[in-house]
């Protein structure tokens, strides 16, 4: 559990740090796409956010990519069982980090600050990677901080940020996939048949298993940097890179030494793996060779990292658009096998030399790093973690209270005080019209308003509580009609239905008065209510106040009857430009259906505890109900097969269909056995997919819709009966659990 949790918490830091550069970037450049941000490269770097987006993807690529101080992650993931390990790779992608920093080096790569954080701290990664990888045991354990000592040389390349540093990192990239998928399926293999991979168990294995031997062997060789392998060739370009440093007076120099220290160090540990599993005696004589499906895919690896040396100059072409994508004002190098003698080859050679050195005295060399503090920081992270956690208890102390008003006194306040302090920041918003010409009608809403909303703050009972907010709703209601949008009104109309509902089911056997407050504490919770009250009201005002349609409003109103074949705007925008967004708040539906379920499961709800059906149903509320329930399933199909041109739509057409669901409880009228949350929620997301899956499977964006030839059938028509099915099948769960009412089922 505990690599688990770090690769969980860390790599999810990094994803907010990413997510929140989005948004500064969106800012900035006007566009979350990458090609888009580089187009707008001097807007991004002139912008007094530009630190702060440079510093966020710097963190989001480290911690993705396990950089120093964030590796620790990595090694607890890697080392785990092969089927656990293998999920976390996938989970985690250690080299979008990597793709993250090569792309965005087309904007920050000539900054000296970007370029100085991403090359110390990639190459003090690379070396301290080395070295507890040569002081490692297991080959899993030893493999991962390879990956970590690799994944600092990338980094450290990229910081650079020459065009020769870029290509070198791009194609060593490759080249460490390619040896590294290998010798990682491998250890799978030699763990499998041997029953250990700990170099200290294990040794003569070449005599049994001479192909994972000879696989082994290619893949730590290119890891070494080795002729003929394409590890070669990448490690010589990465020679090259570092030397051609320019961040500082003698950054070269210290560059390329730090970079030929942990090649060396990667030159000792890759004969360390092959000498330490494969030489010596046999010590399992009973083992066998794999089966070659075992073997097949790690032979392809290897076998392309030994053809793709000496001929490298075949992936030119796909490395010149690698390169000019992180780096578009730059001409790509020439990648060829063999540049003749140069101070990158002599910097090969001082490599080779001081691994061989290392792993002749690898006694001495491993009994020194023996005595070195470990590198792992999992006792530091678990002090940060427990320390955060008490941290948040802390927060979360005074929200524990059961009574609503200290719980909800907080948040409250502190909206308020974040509005006042905008609102002093920012100044008053512009382009706001009061329209004054609405005329008599909505100021006569609001006069009915303010008594309905005076007498609900005086209401003792709990009914005369629901049937005064009820009221409230209907109101405002009207006044949606009254200002042009009648597909809210209509939804905010069955929602107060349905509230008031809901509302019968769980006020039934409370206490049906409200206790008296004292005159301090009822002066408290009036300032604080007019305090939320303006600023919801300035908010509302500044973020939604009357100003003229935007620019994507403007295409909407313009373009939605040619490009959707639909006359109702607000319908075309959440089924046919706008579906990702409701998909979305679509499985959330989902997700409160199933939280209801859990959270009532094994609850008998109101109506078995107290026989609120038998108190309510009566010789006109039962007849009555089971004459109109055709009816309300007629306007509920009638209104979702009119939603695309006319107000209505699935949601509206399901809100409608939820009143009879929730009425029926209360006329003592048991829920067909088919409408059921579960089959309905199913139901809803296939349907919801459905669209999205056959536009991607005939090449359009997912979500696309697609007309029949006469234009008379749109796919988000099948959208749209999702999200019916979805919203009917949360009412169904809710009805199930608070009415009593589950049948068979349980949801």
């Amino acid at each position: 559990a505990l690599p688990a949790r770090q690769a969980l918490l860390v790599t999810a830091l990094g994803g907010l740090a990413l997510l929140v550069a989005v948004v500064l970037l969106a800012v900035t450049a006007g566009t979350t796409d990458i090609g888009g941000v580089i187009a707008a490269r001097d807007e991004v770097l002139d912008s007094p956010l530009a630190p702060s987006v440079a510093g966020l993807l710097i963190l989001a690529a480290f911690t993705k990519s396990a950089q120093f101080p964030f590796h620790f992650w990595l090694p607890g993931a890697m080392v785990a069982v092969t089927p656990v390990s293998a999920y976390l790779h996938a989970a985690t992608m250690v080299k979008a980090g990597i793709y993250l920093l090569l792309r965005f080096s087309a904007v920050y790569a000539e900054q000296p600050g970007w370029s100085l954080t991403l090359t110390v701290v990639g190459l003090v990664t690379a070396v301290l990677g080395a070295l507890q990888a040569l002081r490692e045991h297991d080959l899993k354990a030893l493999l991962a901080y390879s990956t970590m000592s690799q994944l600092g040389l990338l980094v450290g390349a990229i910081g650079i940020g020459t065009t020769v540093a870029l290509a070198a990192a791009i194609l060593h990239t490759l080249a460490h996939a390619l040896f590294k998928a290998t010798l990682f399926m491998l250890v799978g293999v030699i763990d499998r048949e041997a029953g250990s991979r700990d170099i200290r168990e294990l040794g003569g294995l070449r005599r049994v298993m001479p192909v994972t031997a000879t696989l082994t062997g290619l893949a730590g060789l290119s890891m070494a940097g080795v002729l003929p392998m394409v590890g070669f060739v990448s490690k010589e370009s990465l020679f090259q890179g570092f030397y051609g440093a320019d961040l500082f007076p003698g950054s070269g120099v210290l560059a390329a030494t730090l970079a030929v220290t942990a090649s060396a160090l990667t030159f000792a540990y890759s004969i360390r793996i092959f000498y330490g599993a494969f030489a010596g005696p046999t010590t399992q004589e009973q083992l066998y060779e794999p089966a070659w499906p075992f073997l097949a895919p790690a032979a392809v690896a290897a076998v392309l990292g030994l053809v793709l040396g000496p001929a490298v100059a075949v992936l030119n072409p796909l490395m010149r658009r690698a390169v000019l994508d992180a780096e578009p004002w730059g001409e790509p190098p020439y990648f060829s096998f063999w540049h003749g003698l140069s101070p990158e080859l002599a910097l090969s050679a001082l490599t080779v030399s001081l691994g061989l050195i290392l792993f002749a005295y690898r006694a001495g060399v491993e009994a020194l790093l023996q005595r070195l503090p470990p590198l792992g920081g999992a006792v530091l992270f678990e002090r940060a973690y427990q320390a955060l956690l008490r941290f948040g208890e802390l927060v979360g102390r005074p929200d524990l209270r059961t009574a609503p008003a200290p719980f909800l006194a907080r948040p409250v306040l502190a909206l308020v005080a974040l509005g006042a302090v905008g609102a002093v920041l920012l100044g008053p918003p512009d382009g706001i019209s009061l329209r004054p010409e609405d005329g008599p009608l909505v100021w006569a809403t609001l006069l009915v308003l303010v008594p309905v909303v005076l007498a609900l703050v005086v209401a003792r009972t709990s009914v005369a509580a629901v049937v005064l907010l009820g009221t409230a709703g209907l109101v405002v209601a009207v006044w949606f009609v009254l200002a042009g949008a009648p597909d809210v009104a209509l939804t905010l109309l069955l929602v107060e239905v349905l509230t008031a509902v809901v509302a019968a089911f769980v006020l039934h056997g409370l206490v049906p008065y409200a206790r008296r407050s004292g005159r301090g504490r009822n002066v408290l919770a009036a300032a604080a209510a007019v305090l939320a009250g303006c600023a919801a009201a300035g908010a509302t005002l500044a973020l939604t106040g009357r100003r003229a349609p935007s620019p994507a409003g403007e295409h909407y109103l313009h373009n939605a009857e040619s490009e959707t074949k639909g006359t109702n705007v607000v319908n075309t925008i959440l089924v046919d430009y706008r579906g990702l967004d409701t998909l979305g708040e679509s499985v959330v539906l989902v997700a409160v259906a199933l939280g209801v379920a859990l959270l009532m499961s094994g609850t008998p709800g109101p109506t078995a505890r107290g026989g609120l059906a038998a108190a309510a149903y009566t010789e006109v509320l039962g007849p009555a109900y089971r004459l109109l329930t055709p009816a309300v399933a007629a306007l509920s199909g009638y209104l979702f097969l009119r939603g695309h041109d006319e107000p209505g739509g699935g949601f509206i057409a399901a809100l409608t269909a939820g009143t009879a669901v929730a009425l029926a409880p209360l006329a003592g009228a048991p829920l067909p056995r088919w409408l059921s949350g579960g089959p309905l929620l199913a139901c809803g997301l296939v349907l919801a997919l459905a669209p999205g899956l056959l536009a991607t499977a005939t090449g359009r964006p997912f979500l696309t819709p697609m007309f029949t030839p006469g234009g008379g059938f749109s796919t988000a028509l099948l959208f749209d009966a999702g999200v019916f099915a979805l919203v009917l099948g949360l009412m169904a769960t809710v009805v199930r659990r608070l009415g009593g009412d589950t049948g068979s089922r349980t949801w």
